[in-house]
């Protein structure tokens, strides 16, 4: 999506005429049902001002395209300035620009592809030609027309309020520098060059609309990546937040030693990258020749990705990566040189068959290793036994004497790229109170009043890259485990089976279990394109308030074990921890999908309360306030 598209000669009017900005807020609240802050307004009209003045060289074609915020597919990610044409050999070509408002407090960082920005509270930065590269590289993976139509696409960073220092292009970056040249404050007949020697000619556009109306590719599949990122290719690009997390483990990694030990601690919600961070980071380490596992409570993503990898690696190869949290209560310390915590919410206090082994797996992970980074989300605890809690990890390491680093990843990556479907779903799940009551976005949500049909629908989509399936809340009874022949869900003349045992929590990739429904232990970790999702009587709607009911769960479900007894000691308690272990089930199972949810609710009224949540959406009205406003992508210093 491009909030504005105009030619250099209608942007340098728009620019003089002073409506370029109101055109950009016009377009941007239509488009996404959201505002723009009144400061970043005027950040924007600032960057603008001063790229009119860039494009009012006489060589520049007045018929090359502009676009400002384009959405970068399937991302929250937007690239603040591209410029289109064609080469001197008519090919087309795009300049992405990314506008810096920086004038100061930057220095080296000792992480590649990171700056330290002082006036971010003393944070850190991804480097503006690492970002404008990053940008450029998404675009491509994810853009079929950039390929198909031979488009060149040239990244750059213009820092126009900031003096050259050796600092943001010191020999350090050089690497980043050389891909995406920075052009600074007095750069501006610099970037005049460097844009005429892609653009010679203009296209009226026509490059910004292969863009805009391109194929979009389907989104890489971490589990299907991995064999490949083993063997030393790249497979993500790494961007933003994602990048700083990346580097500072590394970087924690290197200075970690029994007598240093360190702890990082991220935070992000479904579709941030944990998961994308944490296996880039298994695989750079071990080609750091350090001892590292990934290690995880729930085995579904372990199983997946070592079934995916047989035949590639050895079982010893496979299994010297991959562990369960349940496995270091007799480990000597800091036998390992780092250890990669994903879903860390899901952690257990003790460990073994009947939890009788060790004290805690938290103290466990941070003294087995002289590194620990644990990737964590405190909305995806699910059970009783749940104990990952970031105030549990500090505890622990404080205790211990172990320094911690808090981090926290952001950039959207699921739910074909919306912040927004998150918040919603917060909202009428009532887990916290957003400003979301309106689901506007690119994204398949849909309500459906027969699970025969959304079976039907998961079905034809799977066909397409087997990636589509069935969840429910565990509700029923897994009686086919023992009686196949048995259907567990019965719903009307909707009869189905829960996974098959056979099939191990490697369930999700198995191309026949499409005919079978999933839970929440089958599926947690693991993303799919479209999910959905059966809501049972464990969660219904009264008079517009939602109700969870712990005794509606299947007593085959081990989630809510213990319950009984916690309720007799102290009700109140037991009931808010159940309700919001069941809150945060549907809403890990409604997040699984990177493209699509479609949901059946067995409750009627709870059926009738997501219908009248979703029609919101086509009823409702954007009314614009400037004082409520969401940031656009030009930073400021």
């Amino acid at each position: 999506m491009i909030v504005y598209s105009s030619t250099k000669k209608g942007f340098i009017n728009d620019v003089l005429d002073g409506c370029v900005d109101s055109k950009i807020l016009t377009s941007y609240v239509r488009e996404t049902g959201n505002s723009i802050s009144i400061q970043e307004q005027e950040s924007q009209r600032n960057s603008l001002q001063y790229m009119k003045n860039v494009m009012e060289d006489p060589e520049i074609p007045d018929d090359s395209g502009v676009a400002i915020e384009y959405k970068i597919p399937q991302t929250t990610k937007r690239i603040d300035f591209i410029l289109t044409g064609k080469s001197n050999s008519n090919r087309p070509a795009a300049i992405v620009i990314e506008l810096k408002q920086w004038s100061k407090g930057i220095s080296v960082s000792d992480k590649d592809g990171i700056v330290n920005a002082n006036f971010y509270g003393g944070g850190e930065a991804n480097h503006p030609s690492y970002q404008a590269w990053s940008y450029t590289s998404l675009l491509q993976d994810y853009n079929s027309s950039i390929e198909e139509k031979n488009i060149e696409l040239v990244p750059c960073a213009f820092l126009h309020n900031y003096e050259e220092d050796n600092i943001v292009n010191n020999e350090f970056y050089k690497e980043h520098t050389d891909k995406a040249p920075v052009f600074f404050k007095r750069d501006l007949k610099k970037l005049q060059d460097f844009i005429k020697k892609y653009v010679k000619y203009g296209d009226n556009r026509d490059t910004l609309f292969e863009i805009e109306n391109g194929k979009i590719r389907p989104s890489k599949s971490l589990a299907d990546s991995l064999k490949s990122m083993l063997k030393g290719n790249k497979e993500f690009i790494l961007i933003d937040d994602q990048k700083i997390v990346y580097e500072t483990a590394l970087d924690l990694s290197r200075k970690s030693t029994i007598n240093n030990k360190n702890v990082l601690i991220v935070e992000g919600g479904p579709g941030t990258g944990k998961s994308v961070v944490a296996i880039n980071l298994l695989v750079k380490l071990n080609n750091m020749r350090k001892v590292t596992f990934y290690v995880t409570r729930n085995s579904a993503p372990r199983e997946v990705y070592q079934v995916l990898l047989s035949g590639d690696l050895t079982k010893n190869r496979i299994s010297n990566l991959f562990s369960s949290s349940g496995s270091f209560y007799d480990t000597e310390p800091n036998t390992f040189d780092a250890l990669i915590v994903d879903e860390a919410h899901r952690l257990n206090e003790k460990s073994g068959w009947l939890n009788s082994k060790g004290e805690n797996q938290i103290k466990e992970l941070i003294n087995a290793a002289k590194f620990t980074v644990f990737f964590i989300d405190e909305n995806q605890r699910v059970t009783l036994k749940d104990i990952g809690r970031k105030t549990e990890i500090v505890k622990w390491a404080y205790e211990l004497g172990i320094k911690v680093t808090n981090l926290e990843l952001a950039s959207q990556f699921r739910c074909n790229g919306s912040d927004g479907y998150l918040a919603w779903l917060d909202n009428i799940l009532q887990i916290k109170e957003t400003a979301n009551d309106s689901l506007d976005i690119d994204y398949d949500f849909q309500i459906m009043d027969d699970p025969n049909k959304i079976h039907e629908k998961i079905k034809e989509n799977n066909n397409k890259d087997n990636k589509s399936r069935m969840l429910a809340g565990y509700c029923w009874n897994w009686i086919s485990k023992k009686q196949p022949l048995l259907k567990d869900i019965v719903i009307g003349d909707y009869q189905a089976t829960w996974n098959l045992n056979s099939h191990g929590q490697a369930w999700i990739i198995h191309p026949d279990s499409v005919n079978e429904v999933g839970c929440i232990h089958t599926c947690q970790g693991l993303e799919l394109n479209y999910v959905g999702v059966i809501i049972g009587p464990d969660l219904v709607v009264r008079n517009g308030k939602i109700i969870t009911d712990a005794k509606k769960r299947a007593s085959s479900d081990k989630s809510l074990q213990g319950y009984k007894q916690m309720a007799e000691n102290d009700s109140v308690k037991a009931e808010k921890i159940a309700d919001d272990i069941i809150k945060n089930t549907y809403r890990t199972l409604m997040t699984r999908g990177m493209k699509g949810c479609y949901i059946y609710c067995t409750d009627p009224e709870t059926q009738e309360y997501f219908k009248d949540k979703l029609q919101v959406n086509k009823t409702k009205k954007n009314y614009f306030d400037s004082s409520d406003g969401i940031s656009v992508n030009i930073d400021q210093g």
